[in-house]
């Protein structure tokens, strides 16, 4: 069985992408190209590591095998650069990092900023999920980093503090509901909602706890962002639900009042996830460990 590591990178691409097409162009390579070596890994192990289908590919039971070890194969040898880089001109490497939607937006990019002007040798590849999704892709290894809210499932994986991350109910300071203490989900559905556009992580989290209370949330309009959310809050247009972070960068510029969800869902936390630190590259730890030190200490309760 010969595979080589560009093997192993373009079958973990063309699963990511869902189709060899989409591998293709992600390892940069002709489709021609990729095809003909699928077709080799196939003949070379005699079954179907692929099944093609109308709108993409699925991977066989072979082709999960195959998964597992290429990624840790992949894992290893990225390792191995990482740690002999340090005997040469400083660790170089490349760190795949998965967030939800409010890391992505309110905090991660000023902590990128910091590690990434400190370490001018290392790259980053970001992508937003939902925190669940992001815990079952930690789970099989297609991350070093993950950063999740503190509702997902953490089996498999150590987590760390990131930030703390409570949701608010935006509203204009003339909306019936801005002299409110707090606000439940039944009382939010009675009127017109802005969310995010829809693959948000962060509006999938809202609309699952929506539906769990029985209350539909009435859109209005859909947008790409915080800020964009709040601008027509406070336009009067309708009321939403922003991290309080985003909140209160965007109040005095927008006119909007933030007031406390009454849900135990809105009182959440960000957490950094790895499966285990001591087994990523040796950039992968420096990252982890320069976001950890950037984490604001945990509050202690007064006893």
């Amino acid at each position: 069985m010969r595979f080589d590591l560009t093997d192993l990178r373009l079958f973990l691409r063309i699963h990511e992408a869902g189709s060899i097409t989409g591998g293709a162009q992600r390892a940069h390579m002709t489709l021609a190209s990729a095809s003909e070596r699928v077709r080799g890994m196939e003949d070379t192990l005699g079954v179907p590591l692929l099944v093609r289908q109308r709108h993409g590919v699925r991977v066989t039971a072979a082709g999960r095998t195959l998964l597992h070890h290429a990624r840790a194969v992949l894992q290893q040898v990225e390792r191995m650069h990482g740690e002999l880089d340090q005997y040469g001109h400083g660790i170089r490497g490349h760190v795949r990092l998965l967030c939800n939607t409010a890391a992505l937006s309110e905090y991660l990019p000023d902590a990128l900023c910091g590690f990434l002007a400190q370490h001018p040798r290392i790259s980053v590849d970001v992508q937003e999920r939902p925190s669940d999704d992001i815990a079952d892709a930690m789970r099989a290894g297609a991350a070093d980093i993950g950063i999740v809210a503190d509702s997902a499932d953490p089996q498999g994986l150590n987590t760390y503090p990131f930030r703390p991350d409570p949701l608010v109910l935006v509203v204009a300071r003339g909306h019936v509901l801005a002299q409110s203490a707090s606000v439940g989900l039944a009382e939010i559905s009675a009127h017109d909602f802005i969310g995010l556009a829809e693959g948000s992580a962060l509006q999938e989290h809202i609309a699952l706890h929506a539906r769990r209370a029985g209350a539909a949330l009435n859109y209005r309009v859909r947008l790409h962002s915080f800020d964009a959310i709040c601008r027509l809050v406070g336009g009067g247009i309708g009321i939403g639900i922003v991290p309080r972070a985003a909140a209160r960068r965007c109040a005095r510029a927008t006119g909007i009042k933030a007031v406390a969800l009454d849900a135990p869902w809105a009182q959440r936390h960000l957490l950094l996830c790895v499966r285990h630190a001591d087994d990523l590259p040796a950039y992968a730890r420096q990252m982890l460990r320069y976001l950890q030190d950037t984490a604001p200490p945990a509050r202690t309760r007064p006893t």
